[in-house]
C-alpha cells in the first residue's frame, strides 16, 4: 500500500505519533486541526478566525498531499461551545458552499488548550 505523509511541524506530531495528512490511494485524511500556527493559537476568543485559519491548514495538508480543496468530500467540526455554532459554520460556508461535503458539526467539553476554540479534520478523494 502507497502512504504519503504530511507533517506540518506541530509540536504535537511527535508526542503524539501522528501527522497532519494521510494519503492512501485517492484519499487524503485530514487530522483534526486547531488554530495554531507557530505554536500559538491564532484567533483566541474568535470561532471565525479559528476556523478560517484552520481550514487553510487543512488546505496547505491537501494540496501538499496532490489534492486541492475542491476534492474535499467530509468534514468534521469539534465546537466547544454549539451556542457559536453560526460563526464556524460561516467560515465552514466561504470556503464549501460549492463543494458542499458531507458534514459533522458536534460539541465537546474542552481541546487540547482552553484558547482553541474549534477542531476540524477533513477527508478528500483526489481526481
Amino acid at each position: 500500500m502507497d502512504r504519503q505523509r504530511y507533517n506540518s511541524g506541530a509540536e504535537w506530531e511527535d508526542i503524539a505519533g501522528y501527522c497532519r495528512a494521510v494519503k492512501v490511494g485517492k484519499t487524503i485524511e485530514v487530522s483534526g486541526t486547531t488554530s495554531v500556527r507557530d505554536g500559538l493559537v491564532i484567533g483566541k476568543k474568535d470561532l471565525y478566525i479559528q476556523s478560517k485559519t484552520i481550514l487553510t491548514i487543512i488546505e496547505d495538508a491537501i494540496v501538499n498531499l496532490g489534492g486541492t480543496i475542491e476534492d474535499v468530500v467530509r468534514t468534521r467540526m469539534y465546537i466547544t461551545d454549539m451556542s457559536q455554532w453560526k460563526h464556524a459554520a460561516r467560515a465552514h460556508g466561504e470556503v464549501f458552499s460549492k463543494i458542499k461535503p458531507a458534514t459533522t458539526m458536534v460539541e465537546v467539553s474542552s481541546l487540547i488548550d482552553p484558547d482553541m476554540m474549534i477542531e476540524i479534520e477533513a477527508t478528500a478523494i483526489v481526481g
